[in-house]
């Protein structure tokens, strides 16, 4: 049997023909490069929990399952990866959750006041009960 010997070209596989690439930054050469750095743009939020709180809780005129809408609607639309679409209903959705936040806010600071003026008509109408009481047929206060 005669021994048979193939010439690299014919055979590329065998043998290291090929140089190995080389790092950039290991020679020294990176200052000849120009580094561009893009800013990472945070993903949309979709204020999903806060819309749930308004819409289990705090639900005046129906602004929290609106917001809610809104918040599932910017959750499918940055799961498809429309972040724009994402950004507009979040910020619709968040939008919402302020104004029924402020909303709930300035009904529970009007029923306190509320519950203050009655509490002081209450003991304004009981102080007046008790001196009535005390009295004398003369309009004055005494005993004998």
């Amino acid at each position: 049997m005669e021994k048979i010997e193939f010439q690299p070209e014919f055979l590329p596989m065998q043998g290291n023909r090929y140089e190995r690439l080389r790092d950039p930054r290991e020679d020294g050469r990176m200052n000849n490069f120009v580094q561009v750095t893009i800013p990472q743009v945070p993903p949309p939020r979709d204020h999903i929990v806060w819309s749930l709180f308004n819409f289990m809780y705090m639900n005046p005129c129906c602004l929290g399952f609106v917001a809610l809408y809104f918040s599932i609607k910017a959750r499918d639309r940055k799961m498809l990866g429309d972040l724009d679409g994402a950004r507009d209903y979040g910020s619709t959705a968040r939008c919402l959750n302020i104004v029924a936040l402020c909303f709930i806010l300035l009904i529970v600071v009007i029923f306190i006041i509320a519950l203050c003026m009655a509490a002081s008509q209450l003991s304004q109408i009981n102080y007046n009960q008790i001196i009535a009481a005390h009295m004398n047929n003369d309009g004055y206060y005494g005993g004998n």
